[in-house]
C-alpha cells in the first residue's frame, strides 16, 4: 500500500518539473522574440519621421521649442498612452533620428516621468469606499507624484541654466559609442535595420510612398510598441509576480537600499515602473507595506525604468539616441541621490502624500481635481501660456 501512495507523488512531481522548466524556458524565448519586435517598432517610428519630412515633423511637435511646453508634451504623452516607456521610446527615436535635438527632449524625458504616476492614482480609487484602506493607497500613489514633481522642479531649472545632465550624458556617449561621429555598431543594430528594410520595401511593393508610407509605418511602429511591451510586461509578471511579493517582504524592516534594489529588479524584470509602483498601493492599503517603506521601492522603480529608453538607443540611427537614454538615466539618478540619503528631504514627498490623502478621504472631490488639475488642466494652460509667449 505504501509503494501504491509513493509512486504517483513521484511521478506526478517528476512531470512538474519538467513541465515548469519548460514554461519558464518558452515565456523566456516569447520575451526575446518580443524586445526583439521592440527594436524593430523603434526603427520604424524613427524612420517614419524622417520619411515624413523635417517641415511635418516640426509642426507634428512644435510643442518641444519651449522647454515648458515640452514638459507639458510629456506629461500629456505619457497621460494619453498610459506607459512612459512608450513615450520615452518615442522621444529616443525622434532623438536618433534627428528630428528634434537632444535639449529639446530634455524636459520631454521629465515629463514622461510625471506623466507615468497617474496610473497609480487611478489605481488607488479602487479602494475608495474603505475610508481607511483609500487614505494608504492615495497616499501610496501621490508620494511617487510629489517626488516626480520634485525633482523635475529641482532638476529642470539647473539643466537649463547649466546644461549639466546634458554634457554628462554627451561625454558617457562619446565613451560608449565613440566620438568624432562615429556610429554605434552592433550585430543587434544590423539584424534591426535588415527587419526595418524588409517592412519597408513590403509597403513600399504595396503601392504606398511618401508622407502616406511615413504615417503607415509611424502608426505601424506604435502599435508594435504597444503590443511589444504589453506581453513583455505579461510574461515577465506571471514568471516572477510570486517572487516578487516574497522579496517585498523580505525588505520590511531593512535597510532602504534593499528597497530601491527591489525596485529596480522588479521593473527592469517586468518592464514597467507602474506595475512596480502599481503594486505598492494594494499593499499599503492592506497596511503589508508603510508609506516609508514603499518610497524607496519607487524610487527603484524609476531607476529601473530607464532599461526602455537603453534598449531603444540601440535601434536608433545616431548616437543622440544613446544620450537621450542616458539623460534620461541621469535624471532619475540624480533624483534619487537628492532625496534618499536625507531623511528631512525624504519626509517631504511623504508628508505630502499623507496631507492630500487625508483630505481625499474625507471629500472624493480632492482625487477628481488632483487628477485633472495635475495630468491635464496644468500641462494644456502651460502649453497654450508658453507657446503664446513664444
Amino acid at each position: 500500500m505504501k509503494s501504491l501512495t509513493i509512486k504517483p507523488t513521484h511521478v506526478k512531481n517528476s512531470r512538474g518539473s519538467p513541465g515548469n522548466f519548460l514554461e519558464i524556458l518558452f515565456r523566456i524565448l516569447i520575451v526575446l522574440l518580443l524586445l526583439a519586435g521592440f527594436l524593430v517598432a523603434i526603427q520604424c517610428m524613427g524612420g517614419s519621421f524622417k520619411l515624413m519630412g523635417k517641415g511635418t515633423s516640426e509642426a507634428l511637435f512644435n510643442g518641444v521649442v519651449n522647454p515648458f511646453s515640452a514638459l507639458a508634451v510629456g506629461i500629456l504623452a505619457t497621460v494619453l498612452v498610459q506607459s512612459s516607456s512608450t513615450t520615452t521610446a518615442m522621444i529616443v527615436a525622434l532623438v536618433g533620428s534627428g528630428e528634434v535635438s537632444v535639449e529639446h527632449a530634455v524636459p520631454m524625458i521629465m515629463g514622461a516621468n510625471i506623466g507615468t504616476t497617474v496610473t497609480n492614482t487611478l489605481v488607488s480609487i479602487g479602494h475608495v469606499r474603505q475610508s481607511g484602506a483609500f487614505r494608504r493607497a492615495f497616499a501610496a500613489a501621490t508620494v511617487h507624484d510629489f517626488f516626480n514633481v520634485m525633482c523635475v522642479a529641482i532638476l529642470l531649472p539647473l539643466e537649463l541654466m547649466t546644461g549639466v545632465l546634458s554634457k554628462i550624458a554627451i561625454r558617457l556617449t562619446d565613451v560608449f559609442a565613440g566620438s568624432s561621429g562615429s556610429s554605434f555598431k552592433s550585430p543587434v543594430k544590423s539584424a534591426v535595420k535588415s527587419a526595418y528594410k524588409a517592412i519597408l520595401e513590403c509597403l513600399e511593393y504595396l503601392g504606398l510612398d511618401g508622407t502616406p508610407l511615413a504615417v503607415v509605418l509611424l502608426v505601424f511602429g506604435i502599435a508594435l510598441t504597444f503590443f511589444c511591451l504589453i506581453f513583455i510586461t505579461k510574461n515577465m509578471r506571471s514568471l516572477i509576480a510570486g517572487r516578487m511579493e516574497q522579496a517585498l517582504n523580505r525588505s520590511l524592516g531593512r535597510s532602504g537600499l534593499i528597497g530601491i534594489g527591489v525596485g529596480i529588479l522588479v521593473t527592469v524584470g517586468v518592464q514597467s515602473s507602474s506595475i512596480t509602483t502599481s503594486l505598492m498601493v494594494p499593499l499599503c492599503a492592506a497596511g503589508i507595506l508603510t508609506l516609508q517603506n514603499a518610497f524607496p521601492i519607487m524610487m527603484g522603480a524609476n531607476l529601473g525604468t530607464t532599461v526602455t529608453a537603453f534598449l531603444a538607443s540601440a535601434a536608433a540611427d545616431s548616437s543622440a539616441g544613446l544620450t537621450i537614454a542616458l539623460v534620461h538615466g541621469l535624471f532619475n539618478l540624480f533624483g534619487t541621490a537628492l532625496f534618499f540619503p536625507f531623511p528631512a528631504m525624504r519626509q517631504i514627498p511623504i508628508s505630502c502624500a499623507e496631507g492630500l490623502a487625508e483630505r481625499a478621504s474625507k471629500n472624493p472631490m480632492w482625487v477628481i481635481g488632483y487628477v485633472l488639475g495635475v495630468f491635464v488642466l496644468v500641462p494644456l494652460i502651460g502649453m497654450w501660456v508658453f507657446n503664446s509667449i513664444d
